[in-house]
């Protein structure tokens, strides 16, 4: 029984560690997640306790960005009461932005096409190819544009680009701020811009996916909460340190991390190694 409560514990505590670093990180926290089990040869966590988790890296953002939230909290009451100001601005991109991720994740979610795609190749090869992605657009991309640059074409793009994040491997962060930064954004505002639009996003799934589990009768039990509120604390750090990091440096190190990471992982599925599957 200390073996397995042992285990366990250490799970929640490896899986709140790789979802709180990775999530803003733009190493993709969707394909850690899968390699735990595929790696480790635990049971999969589910995407129940994925969700889980997941609310507590948008709490980070919440937190670490509130006078943001609370802008676009502003923003929206004034779209509603049809008043143009940058607020507003900031808010009506932001839901333009939603759209197409809110499109695809409805068509992901009725096809089972997201559950299909939860493959270690799948992670290996996105890996490679944005992280390539990744290094093109910040070491081409200009420095001219900040946040209150962005518009609704740009809001769109942006969001077209989290709309791909929904394949594991690509990463959200990673791909949002790639497009930021192609249309020259500064990394810090690409990063800022990428983790505001995470919110609604991040809010919807994990209202559908926690709703999905209570409804098919998977209880949330008290240690998917305490996996949460850890990857909570995690994610605040790690949002901190980014946001530190990009004043001086740039994306390389995370592209050299991803081009390894998928050489890694196409080397063992090439020698035969039993990944397999992790649905």
């Amino acid at each position: 029984f200390e073996a397995q409560t042992s285990m366990f514990l250490e799970q929640i505590i490896v899986l709140a560690l790789i979802q709180g670093i990775t999530e803003f990180l733009p190493v993709s926290s969707s394909g850690h997640l899968i390699l735990v089990p595929a790696l480790t040869g635990w049971k999969e966590q589910g995407v129940t306790t994925d969700a889980i988790t997941n609310v507590g890296t948008l709490l980070a953002t919440m937190i670490y960005f509130w006078r943001d939230v609370v802008a676009m909290l502003r923003g929206l009451w004034d779209l509603l009461r049809r008043q143009n100001s940058a607020l507003s601005s900031l808010a009506l991109n932001i839901i333009i932005g939603t759209i197409p991720i809110v499109i695809l994740g409805g068509i992901f979610q009725v096809t089972g096409l997201d559950e299909k795609l939860r493959l270690p190749s799948v992670v290996a090869i996105n890996a490679i190819v944005f992280g390539i992605v990744l290094y093109v657009a910040d070491t081409y991309g200009l420095m001219r544009n900040t946040i209150a640059n962005v518009k609704p074409k740009s809001a769109l793009f942006f969001g077209l680009a989290q709309m791909m994040s929904l394949v594991p491997g690509t990463s959200r962060s990673g791909i949002t701020i790639s497009a930021g930064r192609a249309m020259g954004f500064t990394r810090q505002d690409a990063a800022r811009f990428s983790f505001l639009l995470a919110i609604p996003a991040n809010a919807l799934a994990s209202i559908v996916k926690i709703g999905s589990a209570v409804k098919s009768g998977y209880p949330i039990d008290g240690t998917m909460i305490m996996c949460g509120i850890l990857t909570f604390f995690v994610g605040l750090i790690t949002i901190a340190f980014l946001m530190r990091m990009l004043r001086t440096m740039s994306f390389l190190p995370f592209v050299l991390y991803r081009v390894a990471l998928g050489v890694f992982l196409l080397g063992l599925i090439y020698w035969g190694v039993p990944l397999g599957a992790v649905n």
